[in-house]
């Protein structure tokens, strides 16, 4: 046997036999897969869509419980040449601090004053009204003003808006701090949204603690108010107003449900107040201030309505109309009489017609002079105290535009 031979087929048959290596089979595609990519790409789609339109509302509920606010811009001496001093005081349930300015009467010892309640999305300045322009036109009557800042306004304590529920606590903290100070007659100026809250807290407080009101642009906020302000920005559906209910009490801490509508609407109060509102008002309806003046019966209260007026501006645009109203109201509120114990039973069953009588047969027993008295005061005052002045007409139409873009309700 040839060596060379046999050593190659020892070799070659100890040589691994060749291993078949099989193409992997094909993956089979499922028709079922492809017939869902579609669907389930339009529920992503839809889910997307529908987590922003709830989010939309979500934020808008967080807006209108953090309405921006600017910053205060000036003082009263700054602004007026008013002398006032920095105040703080507690909310009437004991849970906030409030700030304010105190602006004392130009006479010491004056036991009059009004408290001024600003608006929805402003500070205690409400450029827009002025209010500036009615501290100074106040203080030449010989009243003490106290100008404050509700919760939502407060820079260094901020706190949500609530519609007039916690804010109406802060402002009997106000007419408390100011019975504190000194004042026998308090009278409440309130605009817009600052206008309800007023209402509010004179349902919460002792009717002595009030003495009258004055209302401008009264606004409260309900489901039809809210949908009608959205309706200014976008077209709300009745699911739109139904989210930012949802939410609101997530931001707020209150539901619409706990405002007092119709209370506010229905309750004949103890004492007067001037209503005043504008017929073209687009962000209140004067619906809401004639229902209030109707529930009244103290024969002080009137109606103002001022034909194609806008909202918060006829302090502006109708000055002499309006300065001789309030101090007409001012003059009957400074002349009449302190409140009697027995009006604490106001509004009880059946007591409306014989409580609003006893004021009348106290006003009989009035001093004679009480009245000369307070029409004396304001007789001294000087005449272009009460003049619709030609800076009132020049500065309307700039305020008209700054109102037509402001957030206040």
């Amino acid at each position: 046997m040839d060596i060379t031979t046999s050593r190659l087929q020892l070799e070659g048959s100890v040589r691994p036999a060749p291993v078949s290596v099989t193409a992997p089979a094909r993956r089979r595609h499922r028709p079922w897969r492809q017939a869902a990519y579609p669907a389930i790409l339009s529920l992503s789609l839809v889910g997307i869509v529908l987590a922003v339109f709830v989010g939309f509302h979500a934020v808008i509920a967080w807006l209108l419980a953090y309405p921006p606010i600017v910053s205060l811009n000036s003082n009263p001496f700054a602004a007026k040449e008013l002398p006032y001093r920095d105040v703080s005081f507690p909310s009437s349930d004991g849970r906030a601090l409030v700030n304010g300015w105190w602006i004392p009467a130009p006479h010491s010892g004056s036991d009059r004053t009004v408290v001024l309640s600003h608006g929805y999305g402003t500070n205690r300045e409400e450029l827009w009204v002025p209010m500036y322009d009615v501290a100074g036109w106040l203080h030449g009557l010989g009243y003490n003003v106290l100008m404050f800042d509700y919760g939502f306004a407060d820079p260094t304590r901020r706190r949500p808006a609530t519609g007039g529920v916690q804010e109406s606590r802060e402002l009997l903290g106000a007419l408390r701090f100011a019975r504190g100070s000194g004042s026998e007659k308090l009278v409440v100026w309130g605009f817009s949204m600052g206008a309800g809250t007023a209402l509010q807290a004179a349902l919460q407080s002792d009717p002595r603690e009030i003495d009258g009101m004055i209302l401008d642009s009264t606004f409260v906020p309900t489901s039809e108010s809210i949908r009608d302000n959205l309706s200014r920005y976008m077209t709300p559906s009745k699911t739109s107003t139904a989210l930012v209910q949802l939410f609101l009490p997530m931001w707020s801490g209150v539901r619409l449900e706990q405002i007092p509508d119709e209370a506010i609407r229905t309750t004949a109060f103890p004492f007067p107040m001037l209503l005043i509102h504008g017929t073209g008002d687009a962000k209140a309806s004067p619906e809401l201030a004639e229902k209030v003046a109707q529930a009244q019966l103290h024969p002080d209260s009137a109606l103002w309505i001022v034909e194609g007026a806008d909202h918060e501006m006829m302090f502006r645009t109708h000055a002499e109309d309006y300065k001789l109203r309030v101090a007409d109201f001012l003059l009957r509120v400074a002349a009449a009489p302190a409140l009697n114990p027995v009006l604490a039973d106001f509004g009880e069953a059946g007591a409306g017609p014989e409580v609003a009588a006893g004021p009348a047969e106290d006003i009989a027993n009035i001093p004679a002079d009480a009245g000369t008295n307070a029409a004396a005061d304001f007789a001294s005052v000087p005449a272009d105290v009460f003049a619709h002045t030609a800076a009132d007409v020049a500065a309307a139409e700039s305020a008209q535009a700054m109102a037509d873009i402001s957030p206040d309700g």
